[in-house]
């Protein structure tokens, strides 16, 4: 874990948050599928959100309990710094999602930026148990990968790229497919990325 985390603080002291490949000015894919599937007084999370600007758009929006979740302390300072007064509205939690138990049930699991950098069977198994533990019967889950034609890796390390279908099948029950998407990101520097976004339903 700190070899991981190290990495992810050095990347983010070294970068302005608008100069990473993964940045979005505003998370509209994301935006809409968490929208679509809870309401504002829902306890939604976002896992490895960083410095993302999908918590900005969800207070925006008067969504009351949100959490964001990431290895960087770097990275969510960034956001702190951004959101200002409105930092003190959103849970923040540094931690290692294969390390992490959740302290209470989320009605949305919002993630697109951590499963596909999981490429050992054992770090996959313990986000799921995560995933498990911190999801109540009908929350949805909301997952973006790298999609089966995009980046082979990012930031310098590897990745796991899926489709909604090999993601389902990774996933397994409890979790239902309910929607999928295909995005394609273009990066700050002009190159694209193919993102693959899954909406699951838990269904016990």
């Amino acid at each position: 874990m700190g070899d991981l985390r190290d990495h992810w603080e050095g990347v983010y002291s070294a970068r302005a948050e608008t100069a990473v490949s993964w940045y979005q000015r505003h998370s509209n894919q994301s935006l809409a599928y968490v929208t679509a599937t809870a309401g504002k007084a829902s306890y939604v999370i976002d896992i490895g959100g960083g410095a993302s600007t999908l918590v900005d758009d969800l207070l925006e929006r008067g969504y009351a309990n949100v959490a964001v979740l990431d290895i960087s302390d770097a990275a969510l300072a960034k956001a702190k710094a951004r959101l200002g007064g409105r930092a003190s509205r959103v849970t923040w939690i540094v931690a290692d999602i294969t390390r992490w138990r959740p302290p209470r049930l989320y009605g949305v699991w919002h993630d697109r930026a951590v499963f596909h950098f999981l490429t050992r069977t054992e770090d996959q198994d313990a986000y799921i148990t995560a995933l498990r533990a911190g999801t109540e019967r009908g929350a949805a889950v909301i997952v973006a990968t790298f999609a089966l034609d995009g980046p082979e890796q990012c930031s310098g390390l590897p990745v796991q790229r899926y489709s909604p279908e090999t993601l389902a099948k990774r996933l397994g029950a409890p979790f239902v497919l309910a929607d999928q998407a295909n995005e394609t990101h273009t990066t700050p520097w002009g190159t694209e990325q193919r993102f693959s976004y899954a909406v699951f339903r838990r269904d016990c």
